[in-house]
Protein backbone atom coordinates (compact mmCIF):
# COMPACT_ATOMS: atom_id res chain seq x y z
CA UNK A 1 0.00 0.00 0.00
CA UNK A 2 0.90 3.68 -0.46
CA UNK A 3 0.71 4.52 3.18
CA UNK A 4 2.57 1.24 3.98
CA UNK A 5 6.17 3.30 1.81
CA UNK A 6 5.19 6.64 3.72
CA UNK A 7 5.18 4.45 6.68
CA UNK A 8 8.61 2.99 6.01
CA UNK A 9 10.55 6.38 5.10
CA UNK A 10 9.21 7.77 8.18
CA UNK A 11 10.32 5.35 10.14
CA UNK A 12 13.95 5.08 8.73
CA UNK A 13 14.04 8.44 9.23
CA UNK A 14 13.54 8.12 12.80
CA UNK A 15 16.24 5.51 13.17
CA UNK A 16 18.44 8.02 11.36
CA UNK A 17 17.58 10.49 14.02
CA UNK A 18 18.69 8.28 16.91
CA UNK A 19 21.72 7.55 15.34
CA UNK A 20 22.60 11.11 15.41
CA UNK A 21 21.45 11.65 18.61
CA UNK A 22 18.30 13.54 17.96
CA UNK A 23 16.03 11.49 19.66
CA UNK A 24 16.47 8.71 22.66
CA UNK A 25 17.11 5.07 21.91
CA UNK A 26 13.60 4.65 23.02
CA UNK A 27 12.02 6.24 20.18
CA UNK A 28 12.85 2.84 18.28
CA UNK A 29 11.11 0.41 17.55
CA UNK A 30 8.84 2.74 16.36
CA UNK A 31 5.08 2.41 17.34
CA UNK A 32 2.18 2.08 15.08
CA UNK A 33 0.82 5.34 13.28
CA UNK A 34 -1.31 6.74 10.96
CA UNK A 35 -0.99 8.08 7.80
CA UNK A 36 -4.07 9.91 6.75
CA UNK A 37 -4.93 12.55 4.17
CA UNK A 38 -5.75 15.52 6.30
CA UNK A 39 -8.85 17.47 5.87
CA UNK A 40 -7.01 20.58 4.38
CA UNK A 41 -5.51 19.89 1.09
CA UNK A 42 -3.29 23.01 1.46
CA UNK A 43 -1.15 20.81 4.31
CA UNK A 44 -0.10 18.39 1.92
CA UNK A 45 -1.32 15.08 0.68
CA UNK A 46 -0.70 13.03 3.77
CA UNK A 47 -0.25 13.87 7.12
CA UNK A 48 1.64 11.15 10.06
CA UNK A 49 1.09 11.34 13.99
CA UNK A 50 3.77 9.77 14.31
CA UNK A 51 5.43 12.66 16.31
CA UNK A 52 2.42 12.86 19.13
CA UNK A 53 2.86 9.08 19.50
CA UNK A 54 6.35 9.25 20.04
CA UNK A 55 6.25 12.28 22.48
CA UNK A 56 4.35 9.87 24.88
CA UNK A 57 7.23 7.35 24.71
CA UNK A 58 10.39 9.73 24.58
CA UNK A 59 9.05 12.67 26.78
CA UNK A 60 9.60 16.23 24.96
CA UNK A 61 6.77 18.33 22.97
CA UNK A 62 5.50 16.39 19.71
CA UNK A 63 6.83 19.52 17.59
CA UNK A 64 10.53 19.00 18.76
CA UNK A 65 9.64 15.00 18.01
CA UNK A 66 8.46 16.37 14.84
CA UNK A 67 11.10 18.75 13.81
CA UNK A 68 14.22 15.96 14.81
CA UNK A 69 12.13 13.43 12.31
CA UNK A 70 11.85 16.26 9.72
CA UNK A 71 15.63 16.84 9.95
CA UNK A 72 16.21 13.01 8.47
CA UNK A 73 13.48 12.76 6.07
CA UNK A 74 14.89 12.85 2.45
CA UNK A 75 13.14 15.56 0.81
CA UNK A 76 13.21 16.20 -2.30
CA UNK A 77 13.35 11.91 -3.26
CA UNK A 78 11.59 9.83 -5.14
CA UNK A 79 8.86 9.96 -2.75
CA UNK A 80 8.54 13.54 -1.38
CA UNK A 81 8.83 16.37 -3.21
CA UNK A 82 8.14 18.22 0.33
CA UNK A 83 7.36 18.18 4.20
CA UNK A 84 6.47 20.22 7.14
CA UNK A 85 5.39 20.20 10.26
CA UNK A 86 1.34 21.42 11.29
CA UNK A 87 -0.30 22.19 14.04
CA UNK A 88 0.81 19.98 17.57
CA UNK A 89 3.06 18.18 15.48
CA UNK A 90 1.65 16.42 12.58
CA UNK A 91 3.91 15.30 9.77
CA UNK A 92 2.96 16.65 6.78
CA UNK A 93 3.21 15.20 3.43
CA UNK A 94 3.74 15.71 -0.27
CA UNK A 95 4.24 13.21 -2.81
CA UNK A 96 6.57 13.60 -5.57
CA UNK A 97 4.52 13.28 -9.25
CA UNK A 98 6.82 10.46 -9.76
CA UNK A 99 5.57 8.81 -6.96
CA UNK A 100 2.04 9.50 -7.69
CA UNK A 101 2.40 8.22 -11.58
CA UNK A 102 4.27 4.55 -10.74
CA UNK A 103 1.09 4.01 -8.11
CA UNK A 104 -1.25 4.86 -10.90
CA UNK A 105 0.56 2.66 -12.95
CA UNK A 106 0.23 -0.06 -10.65
CA UNK A 107 -3.50 0.06 -11.09
CA UNK A 108 -2.92 -0.59 -14.53
CA UNK A 109 -0.75 -3.43 -14.07
CA UNK A 110 -2.72 -4.89 -11.05
CA UNK A 111 -6.07 -4.23 -12.54
CA UNK A 112 -8.83 -6.58 -11.03
CA UNK A 113 -6.36 -7.20 -7.97
CA UNK A 114 -5.65 -3.73 -7.43
CA UNK A 115 -7.16 -3.17 -3.84
CA UNK A 116 -6.38 -6.40 -2.68
CA UNK A 117 -3.99 -8.18 -0.13
CA UNK A 118 -2.29 -10.98 1.17
CA UNK A 119 -2.82 -9.69 4.82
CA UNK A 120 -5.32 -12.51 5.65
CA UNK A 121 -3.00 -15.45 4.78
CA UNK A 122 -4.67 -17.70 3.81
CA UNK A 123 -6.64 -18.34 7.36
CA UNK A 124 -9.77 -19.34 7.18
CA UNK A 125 -13.17 -17.52 8.58
CA UNK A 126 -16.78 -18.66 8.69
CA UNK A 127 -18.97 -15.58 7.95
CA UNK A 128 -22.90 -16.24 9.29
CA UNK A 129 -25.54 -13.87 8.02
CA UNK A 130 -28.76 -13.34 7.46
CA UNK A 131 -29.84 -16.28 9.15
CA UNK A 132 -33.76 -15.52 9.76
CA UNK A 133 -36.18 -17.70 10.97
CA UNK A 134 -37.80 -19.37 7.88
CA UNK A 135 -41.36 -18.64 9.10
CA UNK A 136 -41.90 -15.60 6.05
CA UNK A 137 -40.71 -13.90 3.47
CA UNK A 138 -37.10 -11.42 4.02
CA UNK A 139 -37.87 -8.35 4.84
CA UNK A 140 -35.83 -5.11 4.14
CA UNK A 141 -34.01 -5.74 7.65
CA UNK A 142 -32.49 -8.97 6.62
CA UNK A 143 -31.62 -7.23 3.60
CA UNK A 144 -29.38 -5.19 5.48
CA UNK A 145 -27.78 -7.91 7.48
CA UNK A 146 -27.18 -9.67 4.16
CA UNK A 147 -25.75 -6.85 2.56
CA UNK A 148 -23.16 -5.88 5.38
CA UNK A 149 -22.34 -9.50 5.60
CA UNK A 150 -21.83 -10.49 2.23
CA UNK A 151 -19.79 -6.84 1.84
CA UNK A 152 -17.62 -8.09 4.98
CA UNK A 153 -16.85 -11.69 3.13
CA UNK A 154 -15.86 -10.12 -0.28
CA UNK A 155 -13.99 -7.65 1.87
CA UNK A 156 -12.08 -10.57 3.99
CA UNK A 157 -11.73 -12.44 0.43
CA UNK A 158 -9.43 -9.26 -1.12
CA UNK A 159 -7.79 -8.97 2.58
CA UNK A 160 -6.24 -12.93 1.48
CA UNK A 161 -8.71 -15.19 3.86
CA UNK A 162 -10.70 -17.75 3.04
CA UNK A 163 -14.20 -17.23 3.07
CA UNK A 164 -17.10 -19.61 3.95
CA UNK A 165 -20.37 -17.75 4.00
CA UNK A 166 -23.30 -19.69 6.21
CA UNK A 167 -26.89 -19.11 7.07
CA UNK A 168 -28.05 -21.07 10.19
CA UNK A 169 -31.23 -22.16 9.79
CA UNK A 170 -33.62 -22.08 12.61
CA UNK A 171 -36.10 -25.17 11.97
CA UNK A 172 -36.38 -25.75 15.84
CA UNK A 173 -38.78 -24.72 18.05
CA UNK A 174 -41.78 -22.52 18.50
CA UNK A 175 -41.88 -20.45 15.51
CA UNK A 176 -41.59 -23.47 13.71
CA UNK A 177 -44.48 -25.12 15.73
CA UNK A 178 -46.30 -21.11 14.58
CA UNK A 179 -45.46 -21.44 11.48
CA UNK A 180 -46.64 -25.11 10.97
CA UNK A 181 -50.07 -24.51 12.80
CA UNK A 182 -50.87 -21.53 10.82
CA UNK A 183 -50.82 -22.99 7.31
CA UNK A 184 -52.75 -25.75 9.01
CA UNK A 185 -55.54 -24.00 9.55
CA UNK A 186 -55.36 -21.96 5.91
CA UNK A 187 -54.89 -25.40 4.39
CA UNK A 188 -58.24 -26.54 6.26
CA UNK A 189 -60.14 -23.51 5.52
CA UNK A 190 -59.30 -24.13 1.65
CA UNK A 191 -60.75 -27.60 2.07
CA UNK A 192 -63.91 -26.19 3.17
CA UNK A 193 -63.75 -27.17 6.88
CA UNK A 194 -63.45 -24.89 9.86
CA UNK A 195 -60.07 -24.68 11.35
CA UNK A 196 -59.44 -21.98 14.50
CA UNK A 197 -56.52 -20.09 13.60
CA UNK A 198 -53.53 -19.48 16.04
CA UNK A 199 -53.93 -16.54 17.86
CA UNK A 200 -50.30 -15.36 17.71
CA UNK A 201 -50.38 -16.85 13.90
CA UNK A 202 -48.65 -15.80 11.09
CA UNK A 203 -51.44 -13.73 8.32
CA UNK A 204 -49.27 -12.86 5.74
CA UNK A 205 -50.71 -13.70 2.04
CA UNK A 206 -47.43 -15.89 1.94
CA UNK A 207 -49.31 -18.76 4.74
CA UNK A 208 -52.08 -19.09 2.15
CA UNK A 209 -50.35 -19.05 -0.42
CA UNK A 210 -48.44 -22.03 0.80
CA UNK A 211 -51.30 -23.35 2.40
CA UNK A 212 -53.31 -23.29 -1.38
CA UNK A 213 -50.68 -25.18 -3.23
CA UNK A 214 -50.87 -28.27 -0.16
CA UNK A 215 -54.28 -28.56 -1.15
CA UNK A 216 -53.54 -28.59 -4.95
CA UNK A 217 -51.05 -30.78 -4.46
CA UNK A 218 -52.12 -33.31 -1.74
CA UNK A 219 -56.05 -32.62 -2.02
CA UNK A 220 -57.87 -33.88 1.60
CA UNK A 221 -55.17 -36.99 1.85
CA UNK A 222 -53.45 -34.55 4.50
CA UNK A 223 -56.27 -33.82 6.48
CA UNK A 224 -57.12 -37.60 7.19
CA UNK A 225 -53.77 -38.11 9.07
CA UNK A 226 -53.37 -37.97 12.99
CA UNK A 227 -53.41 -34.40 13.94
CA UNK A 228 -49.21 -35.07 14.95
CA UNK A 229 -48.88 -36.22 11.57
CA UNK A 230 -50.65 -33.84 9.62
CA UNK A 231 -49.08 -30.62 11.32
CA UNK A 232 -45.32 -32.33 11.12
CA UNK A 233 -45.72 -32.70 7.25
CA UNK A 234 -47.34 -29.72 6.50
CA UNK A 235 -44.02 -27.68 9.13
CA UNK A 236 -41.85 -30.10 6.56
CA UNK A 237 -43.50 -28.88 3.31
CA UNK A 238 -43.89 -25.16 4.54
CA UNK A 239 -39.93 -25.09 6.08
CA UNK A 240 -39.11 -26.08 2.21
CA UNK A 241 -41.33 -23.47 0.60
CA UNK A 242 -40.05 -20.64 2.89
CA UNK A 243 -36.47 -21.94 2.01
CA UNK A 244 -37.03 -22.03 -1.25
CA UNK A 245 -38.41 -18.64 -1.02
CA UNK A 246 -35.55 -17.01 0.86
CA UNK A 247 -32.45 -18.40 -1.42
CA UNK A 248 -34.29 -17.39 -4.93
CA UNK A 249 -35.30 -13.64 -3.22
CA UNK A 250 -30.83 -14.04 -2.31
CA UNK A 251 -30.00 -14.90 -5.33
CA UNK A 252 -31.51 -12.35 -6.47
CA UNK A 253 -29.79 -9.84 -4.25
CA UNK A 254 -26.50 -11.43 -5.10
CA UNK A 255 -25.57 -13.30 -2.59
CA UNK A 256 -25.10 -17.42 -2.56
CA UNK A 257 -24.46 -19.44 0.63
CA UNK A 258 -21.75 -21.96 1.19
CA UNK A 259 -23.56 -23.63 3.31
CA UNK A 260 -27.25 -24.17 4.84
CA UNK A 261 -27.00 -25.53 8.83
CA UNK A 262 -29.82 -26.93 10.06
CA UNK A 263 -30.76 -25.92 14.01
CA UNK A 264 -33.02 -29.52 14.05
CA UNK A 265 -29.66 -31.49 13.18
CA UNK A 266 -27.98 -30.51 16.32
CA UNK A 267 -30.46 -31.42 18.22
CA UNK A 268 -31.37 -34.45 16.39
CA UNK A 269 -27.89 -35.80 16.33
CA UNK A 270 -27.50 -35.56 20.06
CA UNK A 271 -24.91 -32.40 20.42
CA UNK A 272 -27.36 -30.18 22.36
CA UNK A 273 -27.44 -32.93 25.22
CA UNK A 274 -23.51 -33.25 24.52
CA UNK A 275 -22.96 -29.99 25.39
CA UNK A 276 -25.20 -29.79 28.31
CA UNK A 277 -24.21 -33.55 29.81
CA UNK A 278 -20.28 -31.35 29.39
CA UNK A 279 -21.28 -27.98 31.14
CA UNK A 280 -23.04 -30.36 33.80
CA UNK A 281 -19.38 -32.12 34.22
CA UNK A 282 -17.85 -28.56 34.73
CA UNK A 283 -20.41 -27.86 37.58
CA UNK A 284 -21.38 -24.77 35.22
CA UNK A 285 -24.96 -25.62 35.19
CA UNK A 286 -27.68 -25.66 38.24
CA UNK A 287 -31.38 -25.94 38.50
CA UNK A 288 -33.76 -23.23 39.51
CA UNK A 289 -37.79 -23.01 39.52
CA UNK A 290 -37.75 -26.11 37.22
CA UNK A 291 -35.28 -24.98 34.38
CA UNK A 292 -31.71 -25.42 33.96
CA UNK A 293 -29.47 -22.50 34.19
CA UNK A 294 -26.06 -21.74 32.70
CA UNK A 295 -23.62 -20.07 34.86
CA UNK A 296 -23.07 -16.96 32.63
CA UNK A 297 -21.52 -14.66 35.00
CA UNK A 298 -18.57 -16.27 35.39
CA UNK A 299 -17.68 -14.99 31.71
CA UNK A 300 -18.53 -11.89 32.11
CA UNK A 301 -22.63 -11.67 31.29
CA UNK A 302 -24.67 -9.48 33.31
CA UNK A 303 -26.97 -12.38 34.76
CA UNK A 304 -26.93 -16.75 34.29
CA UNK A 305 -29.18 -18.02 31.45
CA UNK A 306 -31.73 -20.40 31.18
CA UNK A 307 -30.66 -23.80 28.86
CA UNK A 308 -33.46 -25.46 29.01
CA UNK A 309 -37.12 -24.22 30.23
CA UNK A 310 -39.09 -25.44 33.23
CA UNK A 311 -41.58 -27.50 30.65
CA UNK A 312 -38.02 -29.31 29.14
CA UNK A 313 -37.74 -27.08 25.62
CA UNK A 314 -33.76 -26.30 25.33
CA UNK A 315 -33.76 -22.55 24.43
CA UNK A 316 -32.31 -21.15 21.21
CA UNK A 317 -29.12 -20.79 23.68
CA UNK A 318 -28.93 -23.89 24.07
CA UNK A 319 -28.67 -24.93 20.36
CA UNK A 320 -26.26 -21.82 19.94
CA UNK A 321 -22.88 -23.20 21.88
CA UNK A 322 -22.72 -26.56 20.21
CA UNK A 323 -23.70 -25.03 16.97
CA UNK A 324 -20.69 -22.37 17.24
CA UNK A 325 -18.27 -25.33 18.90
CA UNK A 326 -19.74 -27.12 15.39
CA UNK A 327 -18.12 -24.17 13.53
CA UNK A 328 -14.30 -24.81 15.36
CA UNK A 329 -14.27 -28.29 14.42
CA UNK A 330 -14.73 -27.66 10.87
CA UNK A 331 -11.18 -26.17 10.96
CA UNK A 332 -12.29 -22.43 10.99
CA UNK A 333 -9.45 -20.04 12.61
CA UNK A 334 -12.22 -17.06 13.23
CA UNK A 335 -15.70 -17.18 13.39
CA UNK A 336 -18.07 -13.83 12.38
CA UNK A 337 -21.52 -13.64 12.89
CA UNK A 338 -23.67 -10.45 11.58
CA UNK A 339 -26.32 -9.94 13.97
CA UNK A 340 -29.32 -7.22 14.38
CA UNK A 341 -29.32 -5.08 17.57
CA UNK A 342 -32.10 -7.21 18.93
CA UNK A 343 -30.10 -9.93 19.43
CA UNK A 344 -26.89 -7.84 21.46
CA UNK A 345 -28.32 -9.62 24.72
CA UNK A 346 -27.06 -13.00 23.51
CA UNK A 347 -23.21 -12.05 22.36
CA UNK A 348 -22.25 -12.42 26.23
CA UNK A 349 -23.78 -15.69 26.44
CA UNK A 350 -22.64 -17.18 23.07
CA UNK A 351 -19.40 -16.20 23.96
CA UNK A 352 -19.27 -17.19 27.51
CA UNK A 353 -21.01 -21.07 26.80
CA UNK A 354 -17.56 -21.09 24.19
CA UNK A 355 -14.81 -19.60 26.89
CA UNK A 356 -16.63 -22.25 29.37
CA UNK A 357 -15.25 -25.20 26.91
CA UNK A 358 -12.40 -24.00 26.57
CA UNK A 359 -11.94 -22.43 23.31
CA UNK A 360 -10.47 -18.47 22.69
CA UNK A 361 -13.32 -16.10 22.74
CA UNK A 362 -11.75 -14.13 20.71
CA UNK A 363 -12.25 -16.13 17.81
CA UNK A 364 -15.43 -15.39 17.98
CA UNK A 365 -16.83 -12.39 16.69
CA UNK A 366 -20.49 -10.37 16.55
CA UNK A 367 -20.79 -7.83 14.09
CA UNK A 368 -24.03 -5.87 15.31
CA UNK A 369 -26.01 -3.98 12.78
CA UNK A 370 -28.74 -1.47 13.95
CA UNK A 371 -32.49 -1.17 12.51
CA UNK A 372 -34.02 -0.37 9.16
CA UNK A 373 -36.47 2.16 8.86
CA UNK A 374 -38.15 2.22 5.18
CA UNK A 375 -39.68 5.29 3.92
CA UNK A 376 -41.27 5.89 0.93
CA UNK A 377 -42.02 9.70 0.26
CA UNK A 378 -41.38 10.81 3.85
CA UNK A 379 -43.84 7.91 5.04
CA UNK A 380 -42.82 5.52 7.16
CA UNK A 381 -43.40 1.98 6.05
CA UNK A 382 -44.43 -0.65 8.64
CA UNK A 383 -43.48 -4.30 8.82
CA UNK A 384 -44.43 -7.15 10.55
CA UNK A 385 -44.48 -10.67 9.32
CA UNK A 386 -47.44 -11.89 11.84
CA UNK A 387 -49.53 -9.11 11.09
CA UNK A 388 -49.20 -9.40 7.28
CA UNK A 389 -48.04 -5.93 6.72
CA UNK A 390 -44.87 -5.73 5.66
CA UNK A 391 -42.31 -5.16 2.49
CA UNK A 392 -40.71 -8.11 1.75
CA UNK A 393 -36.77 -7.58 0.25
CA UNK A 394 -38.01 -8.99 -3.03
CA UNK A 395 -40.73 -6.33 -3.12
CA UNK A 396 -37.64 -3.61 -2.61
CA UNK A 397 -34.93 -5.33 -4.84
CA UNK A 398 -37.77 -5.48 -7.55
CA UNK A 399 -38.86 -1.82 -7.23
CA UNK A 400 -35.34 0.11 -7.11
CA UNK A 401 -33.08 -2.64 -8.31
CA UNK A 402 -30.12 -4.76 -7.33
CA UNK A 403 -27.53 -2.37 -7.31
CA UNK A 404 -29.24 0.33 -5.43
CA UNK A 405 -30.98 -1.86 -2.62
CA UNK A 406 -27.03 -3.22 -2.09
CA UNK A 407 -25.51 0.51 -2.41
CA UNK A 408 -27.78 2.21 0.07
CA UNK A 409 -28.01 -1.06 2.46
CA UNK A 410 -23.83 -0.74 2.66
CA UNK A 411 -23.29 2.97 2.59
CA UNK A 412 -24.65 3.73 6.32
CA UNK A 413 -22.67 2.30 9.71
CA UNK A 414 -23.84 -0.82 10.86
CA UNK A 415 -23.49 1.11 13.96
CA UNK A 416 -26.05 3.48 13.07
CA UNK A 417 -30.17 3.37 12.46
CA UNK A 418 -30.50 3.68 8.74
CA UNK A 419 -33.63 5.31 6.49
CA UNK A 420 -34.19 3.27 3.72
CA UNK A 421 -35.32 6.24 1.24
CA UNK A 422 -37.00 4.20 -1.01
CA UNK A 423 -38.35 7.12 -3.63
CA UNK A 424 -34.43 8.49 -3.75
CA UNK A 425 -32.74 4.81 -4.43
CA UNK A 426 -35.72 4.91 -7.49
CA UNK A 427 -34.36 8.16 -8.82
CA UNK A 428 -31.71 8.28 -12.05
CA UNK A 429 -30.03 11.66 -11.17
CA UNK A 430 -26.47 12.90 -9.27
CA UNK A 431 -28.23 13.20 -6.00
CA UNK A 432 -29.02 9.03 -6.11
CA UNK A 433 -25.43 7.78 -5.08
CA UNK A 434 -25.21 4.53 -6.42
CA UNK A 435 -26.77 6.76 -9.71
CA UNK A 436 -23.94 8.98 -9.08
CA UNK A 437 -20.50 6.56 -8.78
CA UNK A 438 -22.46 4.27 -11.90
CA UNK A 439 -22.69 7.58 -14.31
CA UNK A 440 -18.98 8.27 -13.46
CA UNK A 441 -17.98 4.49 -14.32
CA UNK A 442 -20.13 4.93 -17.39
CA UNK A 443 -19.04 8.05 -18.57
CA UNK A 444 -15.25 7.25 -18.17
CA UNK A 445 -16.05 3.93 -20.37
CA UNK A 446 -17.57 6.53 -23.33
CA UNK A 447 -14.52 8.08 -23.66
CA UNK A 448 -12.26 5.67 -23.91
CA UNK A 449 -14.62 3.91 -26.73
CA UNK A 450 -14.76 7.77 -28.26
CA UNK A 451 -11.01 7.04 -28.40
CA UNK A 452 -11.27 4.33 -30.16
CA UNK A 453 -13.53 5.65 -32.98
CA UNK A 454 -11.01 8.57 -33.37
CA UNK A 455 -8.25 5.68 -33.47
CA UNK A 456 -6.78 7.09 -30.55
CA UNK A 457 -5.23 3.84 -28.40
CA UNK A 458 -5.13 3.84 -24.79
CA UNK A 459 -1.34 3.39 -24.40
CA UNK A 460 0.53 1.15 -21.95
CA UNK A 461 0.37 2.26 -18.59
CA UNK A 462 4.09 0.68 -18.30
CA UNK A 463 5.15 2.96 -20.82
CA UNK A 464 3.22 6.06 -20.83
CA UNK A 465 4.73 9.29 -19.96
CA UNK A 466 2.97 10.51 -17.45
CA UNK A 467 4.29 14.23 -16.53
CA UNK A 468 1.92 16.41 -18.42
CA UNK A 469 -1.01 15.65 -15.74
CA UNK A 470 -0.02 18.49 -13.64
CA UNK A 471 -3.70 19.95 -13.56
CA UNK A 472 -4.81 20.28 -9.58
CA UNK A 473 -8.10 18.28 -10.70
CA UNK A 474 -5.45 15.25 -12.14
CA UNK A 475 -3.62 15.18 -9.20
CA UNK A 476 -6.43 15.12 -6.65
CA UNK A 477 -8.52 12.31 -9.03
CA UNK A 478 -4.76 10.43 -9.22
CA UNK A 479 -4.77 10.56 -5.95
CA UNK A 480 -8.21 9.17 -4.92
CA UNK A 481 -7.09 6.38 -7.32
CA UNK A 482 -4.39 4.93 -5.60
CA UNK A 483 -5.49 4.95 -1.97
CA UNK A 484 -7.94 2.08 -2.76
CA UNK A 485 -5.62 -0.50 -1.08
CA UNK A 486 -6.20 1.60 2.08
CA UNK A 487 -9.60 1.88 1.93
CA UNK A 488 -10.43 -2.02 1.57
CA UNK A 489 -7.84 -2.64 4.31
CA UNK A 490 -9.30 -0.14 6.87
CA UNK A 491 -13.11 -1.54 6.00
CA UNK A 492 -11.81 -5.33 5.89
CA UNK A 493 -10.29 -5.27 9.26
CA UNK A 494 -12.27 -2.45 11.02
CA UNK A 495 -15.58 -4.20 9.38
CA UNK A 496 -16.52 -1.21 7.94
CA UNK A 497 -17.78 -1.11 5.01
CA UNK A 498 -19.56 1.86 4.51
CA UNK A 499 -15.96 3.00 4.05
CA UNK A 500 -16.28 1.30 0.41
CA UNK A 501 -19.22 3.91 -0.71
CA UNK A 502 -17.78 6.84 0.58
CA UNK A 503 -14.87 6.30 -1.46
CA UNK A 504 -16.79 5.30 -4.81
CA UNK A 505 -18.75 8.54 -4.19
CA UNK A 506 -15.40 10.71 -3.28
CA UNK A 507 -13.36 9.36 -6.53
CA UNK A 508 -16.99 9.76 -8.87
CA UNK A 509 -16.60 13.15 -7.69
CA UNK A 510 -13.15 13.65 -8.11
CA UNK A 511 -13.83 12.08 -11.25
CA UNK A 512 -16.51 14.67 -12.58
CA UNK A 513 -14.98 17.44 -11.16
CA UNK A 514 -12.03 16.37 -13.45
CA UNK A 515 -14.20 15.94 -16.55
CA UNK A 516 -15.87 19.46 -16.19
CA UNK A 517 -11.96 21.31 -16.13
CA UNK A 518 -9.89 18.81 -18.29
CA UNK A 519 -10.80 17.39 -21.85
CA UNK A 520 -9.21 14.55 -22.34
CA UNK A 521 -9.11 13.69 -26.00
CA UNK A 522 -7.48 16.68 -27.19
CA UNK A 523 -4.65 18.20 -29.78
CA UNK A 524 -2.19 17.23 -27.56
CA UNK A 525 -1.18 13.70 -28.22
CA UNK A 526 0.93 13.49 -25.41
CA UNK A 527 -1.46 15.15 -22.88
CA UNK A 528 -4.55 12.75 -24.15
CA UNK A 529 -2.29 9.59 -23.28
CA UNK A 530 -1.46 10.54 -20.00
CA UNK A 531 -5.10 11.53 -19.28
CA UNK A 532 -6.54 8.38 -20.54
CA UNK A 533 -4.21 6.66 -18.58
CA UNK A 534 -5.88 8.51 -15.22
CA UNK A 535 -9.44 8.06 -16.40
CA UNK A 536 -9.01 4.40 -17.54
CA UNK A 537 -7.25 3.99 -13.71
CA UNK A 538 -10.58 5.71 -12.27
CA UNK A 539 -12.56 3.31 -14.35
CA UNK A 540 -10.86 0.10 -12.86
CA UNK A 541 -10.67 1.72 -9.14
CA UNK A 542 -14.71 2.10 -9.29
CA UNK A 543 -15.34 -1.33 -11.02
CA UNK A 544 -13.08 -2.68 -8.16
CA UNK A 545 -15.05 -1.22 -5.17
CA UNK A 546 -18.11 -1.52 -6.60
CA UNK A 547 -17.72 -5.29 -6.94
CA UNK A 548 -16.53 -5.76 -3.10
CA UNK A 549 -20.30 -3.80 -2.51
CA UNK A 550 -22.00 -6.50 -4.93
CA UNK A 551 -22.87 -3.51 -7.57
CA UNK A 552 -22.61 -3.60 -11.06
CA UNK A 553 -19.79 -1.00 -12.56
CA UNK A 554 -22.35 -0.66 -15.93
CA UNK A 555 -20.52 1.33 -19.01
CA UNK A 556 -23.85 2.95 -20.58
CA UNK A 557 -26.78 4.60 -18.77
Amino acid sequence: MLTHELRALIAQAVDRAIAAGDLPPAAAPVPPFEVEAPRDPRHGDFAANLALVLARTVGGPPRAVGEAILRHLPVPSAALRGAGLAGPGFLNLSLAPEFLHRWLRRVHADDRGFGRTDAGRGRRVLVEYVSANPSGPLTVGSGRNGAVGETIARLLEALGYRVSREYYVNDYGNQMDLLARSVEARYLEALGRSAPFPEDGYRGAYVAEIARQIAALHGAALAGLAPSERLARIQEIALRAMLDDIRVTLEAFGITFDTWFSERSLHDSGAVGRVLDELRRRDLLYEQDGALWFRATRFGDDKDRVLVRSDGRPTYFAADIPYHLDKYARGFDHLIDVWGIDHIGDVARVRGGLQALGNDPAAFEVLIHQHVRLRNEGEAVRMSKRSGEFVTLRDLVDAVGRDAARFFYTMTSPAAPMDFDFALAQRRSADNPVYYVQYAHARICSILREAERAGIALPPAEAADLTPLTAPEEWVLAKRVVTLPEVVYAAGTRREPQRLCAYARELAEAFHVFYTQCRVLTDDAGLTAARLVLVDAARRGLRNTLDLIGVTAVEQM
